[in-house]
């Protein structure tokens, strides 16, 4: 268990340091929730993503999906990670599921 979270961690680190490019939404066209701030982006099929996955028990099934890592509330209009707006931020901020990039 404690290796897993270490990957995870490290694995985070490593794309939060890669960044992620794309086109942005407007904050204001987010209906599904409140805007999240995530240490990144990626894809369901990323080694990092299917690494937070496995560790909190998450299956997507064969459906990929776009993840927002590390996620925390949106405080203060400000994100050093990446603003996203997300279909399912109900795991605890380990992963939110359905993620478009918003520009605050």
């Amino acid at each position: 268990m404690q290796f897993k979270f270490t990957f995870v961690i490290a694995a985070l680190a490593t794309l939060a340091a890669a960044g992620q490019g794309g086109q942005c939404e407007p904050a204001s066209s987010c209906s599904t929730g409140p805007i999240q701030c995530c240490e990144s982006l990626t894809t369901s099929t990323s080694a990092p993503a299917i690494a937070a996955l496995t560790l909190i028990g998450l299956v997507l099934g064969s459906t990929a999906a776009n993840l927002g890592l590390s996620c925390t509330s949106l405080v203060g209009g400000t994100c050093n990670g990446q603003a996203v707006c997300c279909s399912d931020n109900s795991h605890g901020g380990v992963v939110s599921v359905g993620c478009i990039p918003v520009q605050l």
